[in-house]
């Protein structure tokens, strides 16, 4: 009997994300959801699940690690991969919040925006707002990967902005930049020499007003994930794509990132159900599917 498709969906929260169930769902797999998961359970759930099918179906089975902090998940799939081993290694799948997916979209679009006016990511300097959140945050590692110079700009004066420039640093090696957001002038100061920008805030919250981002005199593109009113940045639609802002930059809404988001997702959930060897996926492969999505248009 041809085994079954299974995605174990481990999350550190106490509930599992009802988007990331309904596109495993609809893109072939069962799935089993375990919830209040603490890092030091990964081996044990891991093993749980290797053991239980032959070699020859193991790719069959895929842990999928959610939760909203990247650094957390980050070590729990770094847990997960310590404890296989061949030849019953399994599939794994990080994207906590959806953030792998939305930050790589997000990147990929505004990079393709760029590249039709000649421009690169390549040495831009990437300012983004809304970075203590996991999408914010993500965004700036796969700005930063991608050659860009990047500032995560925090909205309140904590440190977990500042530590988590610092952790991206430490795991791979890229120097992001942290700035206070919190007033009227730390928020436009970090604008001065933007040549991106991106808006990672809450939902319905606007962090840059028309005039902020007027203070941006290098600017060449803004993005924005909020869908929900008002806009992150005043003046994006949600379904901006490389609408026009003034002094040549573009605006790029949150439609046109969440069709792009959606398809990287869906690509890579078919990719892990269709796969005959267990495959580990993260923010590079979600990235390098958005630039493949983004290209073929």
């Amino acid at each position: 009997m041809e085994k079954p498709r299974i995605l174990h969906f481990l999350t550190p929260l106490a509930k599992l994300s009802p988007f990331d169930v309904n596109m495993a769902y609809d893109n072939g797999f069962a799935v089993a959801g375990y919830t209040d998961v603490a890092l030091v359970e990964l081996t044990a759930l891991t093993q749980d699940a290797m053991f239980s099918r032959g070699p020859q179906d193991a790719a069959k089975t895929v842990l999928f690690v959610g939760g909203r902090d990247a650094g957390l998940a980050l070590d729990m799939a770094e847990a997960a991969k310590k404890a296989m081993f061949p030849p019953f290694m399994i599939s794994l799948f990080v994207d906590p919040s959806g953030a792998f997916t939305t930050a790589a979209a997000m990147v990929a679009v505004v990079e393709k925006h760029l590249a039709a006016k000649g421009g690169s990511l390549e040495g831009a300097r990437v300012v983004i707002y809304g970075a203590k959140g996991v999408v914010g945050g993500v965004a700036g590692l796969v700005a930063a990967e991608a050659g860009a110079r990047v500032t995560l700009v925090g909205y309140d004066k904590t440190d977990v902005v500042p530590k988590k420039a610092e952790d991206f640093r430490r795991r791979f090696g890229h120097e992001l930049e942290a700035a206070d957001g919190s007033t009227d002038e730390g928020r436009r100061a970090a604008l001065a020499d933007a040549d991106v920008v991106l808006a990672a805030g809450r939902a319905g919250t606007q962090i840059l007003s028309r005039a902020d981002l007027a203070t941006a005199k290098r600017l060449k593109a803004a993005a924005d994930i909020n869908a929900v009113p008002p806009a992150g940045i005043e003046g994006i639609e949600a379904k901006a794509d490389g609408t026009p802002l003034g002094d040549g930059a573009v605006g790029i809404g949150a439609l046109a990132i969440g069709n792009v988001k959606f398809r990287v997702q869906r690509n890579l959930l078919r990719r892990l159900h269709e796969g005959e060897k267990a495959q580990a996926i993260d923010h590079r492969d979600a990235f390098r599917m958005a630039r493949e999505i983004v290209a073929a248009g």
